[in-house]
């Protein structure tokens, strides 16, 4: 199986709908790779790897790291995995810019989308559900300034990640209001489906 057929999935939904949890449970049933763009960051800073370095001087100096380094982690990292390992995305893409240099437009490597899974949340829900998890974790940088700053910019850069996807026919979307269980399973019935095509 080459790389263009790696079964990979991208999930995607507000701060607070729950995709971590989500991802983690489907890369265990699944035999997944759970890649997290913040915990491939802190490993290529930690292991100063070029790219770990290169990122670290921009952020030093108050800056996003650039789409391009952000990717090529992400690409390098997938390209360490079994050809045949399945991966699951999480935190990336993060803006319409990102899907596209993940197809090749202005970037150099091809990161293949089987399916996008996104987890519909209402807000009032997700800004108790980060509340809450502020709390029980002492989390002082959830507060409801900085959540609803972190709402507010994931409606601009990637909420329209949504209609991107729906045009390319890959977009399924699922209630994430219900529990952690009925969440999964819906989740599990679109990857079935997906996986006997």
């Amino acid at each position: 199986m080459n790389a263009k057929s790696r079964f990979s999935i991208v999930l995607f939904g507000s701060p607070g709908s729950g995709k971590g949890t989500q991802a983690e449970l489907i890369a265990k049933k699944y035999n997944l790779e759970h890649i997290s763009t913040g915990d491939l960051f802190r490993n290529e800073l930690a292991n100063e790897t070029e790219l770990g370095l290169k990122a670290k001087s921009i952020m030093e100096q108050g800056h996003l790291c650039p789409d391009d380094i952000t990717l090529n982690m992400l690409y390098q990292h997938i390209q360490k995995l079994e050809p045949d390992k399945g991966v699951i995305l999480d935190g990336v893409p993060r803006t319409i810019q990102q899907a596209e240099m993940m197809q090749g437009v202005n970037f150099e490597h091809v990161i293949p989308v089987s399916i996008v899974i996104y987890l519909n949340v209402d807000r009032e829900v997700v800004i108790q559900r980060m509340l809450k998890r502020a709390k029980l974790q002492n989390r002082a940088d959830d507060t409801p300034e900085t959540i609803e700053k972190r709402l507010e910019n994931y409606e601009i850069s990637t909420a329209p990640l949504k209609s991107y996807y729906a045009k390319k026919g890959i977009l399924f979307e699922v209630q994430g209001m219900h529990s952690i269980d009925n969440t999964f399973k819906q989740i599990c019935e679109i990857i079935d489906l997906q996986l006997k095509k």
